[in-house]
C-alpha cells in the first residue's frame, strides 16, 4: 500500500493510501496516547482525575494518561526506527500515572489498544497497574497542566458505573473500557468466594 502524507499539522496528518487495485482512502492520523486503570482492587476502587476539558467547557472524570508522544514528528521517527510501541507506551504510561495520579508504577498489564476507525486512526493503549504504590511527593503536573486537573481520587466500582451511565465519564470509548474491566473484576471476586 502506497501512502501520501498531503497535509499536516502538529498533532494530526492527512494521509492518502493508495490500495493495490489503485482506490484511495483518506485517513487522519494522530500519535497515540495511553490511559491507565490504577485500582485497589481489594476494596474495589479505580483512580480517576478530575479534568477541566476545554473541548466539552466543562470538567471530566478521566483515567489518568495521555500521549505516547508529543509531535508527529517523534511519532514518525519511532515508526520509520522500527521501535516497539507497546514498549513506548508503557514507558509514557509510566510518566503519565507520576504526573496525573501520583503513582509510582512497577508493573503494568495491556488491558486493550483502543483503535478508533477505519478513516481516523487514533490508537489509545489501556494498561491496567499491576503493581504500583502512591509517589512520595504526590502528583508530578506538568507546566501546562495544573489549572486543568482539579483533583486524582478513588472512587467505587459503584460510583464509577454511575459516572460512566450518567455521562460523568465523557470520553465515551475509554469509558467503555473500563466499565467491561469492571464488570470482570465483579465476576472474578464472586467467583473467589
Amino acid at each position: 500500500m502506497k501512502e501520501e502524507i498531503f497535509a499536516k499539522g502538529k498533532m494530526f496528518e492527512l494521509v492518502h493510501e493508495t490500495q493495490p487495485d489503485g482506490r484511495v482512502f483518506e485517513v487522519a492520523r494522530r500519535a497515540p496516547g495511553v490511559r491507565l486503570i490504577i485500582a485497589d482492587k481489594e476494596n474495589q476502587k479505580v483512580l480517576l482525575t478530575k479534568e477541566f476539558r476545554r473541548e466539552l467547557k466543562a470538567h471530566d472524570f478521566r483515567l489518568p494518561g495521555g500521549k505516547v508522544f508529543n509531535t508527529l514528528d517523534e511519532y514518525e521517527i519511532h515508526r520509520n526506527s522500527g521501535g516497539n510501541i507497546l514498549e513506548a507506551a508503557e514507558g509514557q504510561a509510566k510518566a503519565e500515572a507520576a504526573e496525573e495520579a501520583g503513582i509510582d508504577i512497577n508493573t503494568l498489564e495491556l488491558v486493550r489498544k483502543s483503535a478508533l476507525g477505519a478513516t481516523v486512526e487514533w490508537d489509545l493503549y489501556v494498561f491496567e497497574a499491576i503493581d504500583w504504590k502512591p509517589h512520595k511527593d504526590g502528583q508530578q503536573l506538568k507546566d501546562d497542566e495544573p489549572l486543568d486537573i482539579v483533583g486524582a481520587d478513588f472512587y467505587s466500582y459503584a460510583e464509577v458505573e454511575e459516572m460512566i451511565l450518567n455521562g460523568d465519564m465523557q470520553e465515551e470509548r475509554i469509558a467503555l473500557i473500563l466499565l467491561q474491566w469492571i464488570h470482570k473484576q465483579k465476576k472474578e471476586a464472586k467467583n473467589e468466594i
